[in-house]
């Protein structure tokens, strides 16, 4: 390994970089509230501390609004800020490393054991919490390799750029702002959790909502109404149908899951009094969007499935389908990109073994780097099984050893002196 390489591996404290993901997962930075605001103010100082140039910024959530290709929000924002640090260097950022703030509401806190999901409860060598997983261990190995660069007194050849972004779990508005503003890289690397694994490919998702009439009468009378919950069933077999439709003939990055393009229905709420026969029901879900599909020819497919439903109502009321909240339309790394072999070495170089290829079923950040003209993957510490579940978890022994494979990315892709 060469010299500059030990210098900051040597210089990565992991005692500090544990303490520092505790500090920000206690940090409760829901999507949208002011705890993401006050977590993005403390990276901004962080990385000016690890002799960075930053540049933090309020987002002009009106200008973003009306940009053509806005992804969407699903979360009520007053504000939001970005931050960017560059190191010294002249040219474009030889990569970014990208990390989200924000974190998915806690849920049931009585599915939570202990009584805090923000407290960073420690067992053993993993730590509990909401976004421990989902992502802040990414963000926190990605301020690591930054603050580790500057404790070794290494003066890299061509920038490093470290973004942290608001946003990302309801449509990726801080990404996008990032883009907007002219920030960019020849590469870059996304740290969500990927189990070890390479992800180059995201699916997109799109959430939609369903309107469904029905109508009222007295309970006692229900013969003389129509039910909007019974009308909803046919609706919801036809989209079952549509999902393993979409589901037929899988590239084989996906590996051995038969699902990569799920098509869920997450909330539904009907009527409005018990004795009422209900005349609307209203259901939101996501529609999982193929890889390299253009995201109207989804909403397309799904209105139609909904349209053809064979019920004498629904002929005469057809269902009303509108996409509000986040459109996460899919992206990939392109193929034969050197960025994958090069993050391949480094973590063979730090655990003995290649990491697996593979893609996700979830929407990302990805897209718009990709959009945007930055080849971008996923490599970061954690299961993104634990993510958004009241058993949200990271191994710490990962965050170390992905701490280690990003630093030798960045010194390696970047050059050092």
């Amino acid at each position: 390994m060469h010299d500059v390489e030990a210098r900051v591996l040597n210089a990565l404290d992991t005692a500090e970089t544990v303490n520092l993901l505790a500090e920000t997962v206690r940090v409760p930075s829901v999507t949208g509230t002011d705890a993401e605001s006050d977590l993005q103010h403390t990276t901004a100082r962080l990385l000016t501390e690890a002799g960075m140039d930053v540049d933090l910024w309020k987002l002009d959530l009106a200008d973003l609004t009306g940009r053509p290709g806005f992804p969407g929000t699903e979360a009520p924002r007053s504000e939001g800020y970005g931050v960017v640090a560059v190191t010294a260097g002249e040219g474009t950022p030889a990569l970014a490393l990208q990390g989200h703030v924000d974190v998915v509401p806690t849920g049931d806190l009585a599915k939570w054991e202990g009584s805090d999901p923000f407290a960073a409860r420690i067992t053993g060598d993993v730590l509990h919490g909401r976004g421990a997983c989902d992502m802040k261990a990414g963000l926190v190995a990605n301020l690591a390799v930054a603050r580790a660069i500057h404790r070794a007194g290494v003066r890299l050849a061509r920038p490093l750029a470290v973004h942290c972004v608001v946003s990302e779990e309801d449509g990726g508005l801080g990404a996008f702002a990032t883009l907007a503003r002219g920030h960019t890289a020849e590469a870059a690397v996304i740290t969500e959790p990927t189990s070890g694994a390479v992800i180059t490919a995201n699916a997109g998702a799109l959430t939609f909502r369903l309107e469904l009439a029905g109508q009222a009468a007295h309970g006692a009378t229900r013969y003389e109404g129509v039910n909007a919950i019974e009308v909803f069933w046919p609706v919801f077999e036809a989209v079952r149908r549509l999902e393993a439709e979409r589901n037929r003939d899988l590239p084989e990055v996906f590996g051995d899951n038969r699902l990569p393009y799920p098509i869920e229905i997450g909330t539904v709420r009907a009527g409005d009094w018990a004795s009422t026969v209900p005349d609307l029901l209203v259901a939101e879900g996501r529609l999982g969007v193929r890889l390299d599909e253009d995201p109207a020819e989804a909403r397309a497919a799904f209105e139609e499935a909904v349209a053809d439903v064979a019920h004498p109502w629904l002929r005469a009321n057809p269902p009303v389908v509108t996409w509000p909240g986040g459109q996460f339309a899919s992206g990939r790394l392109p193929a034969g990109h050197e960025l994958l072999d090069e993050v391949g070495r480094a973590v063979a170089d730090v655990t003995g073994a290649r990491p697996a290829e593979a893609a996700a079923p979830y929407g990302s950040d990805l897209r718009l780097y990709a959009a945007g003209g930055i080849p971008t993957l996923h490599y970061g510490p954690g299961d993104v099984r634990f993510a958004h579940a009241p058993r949200e978890q990271v191994d710490l022994g990962e965050l170390r050893a992905v701490t280690r494979a990003l630093a030798l990315l960045a010194v390696r892709r970047c050059g050092a002196h």
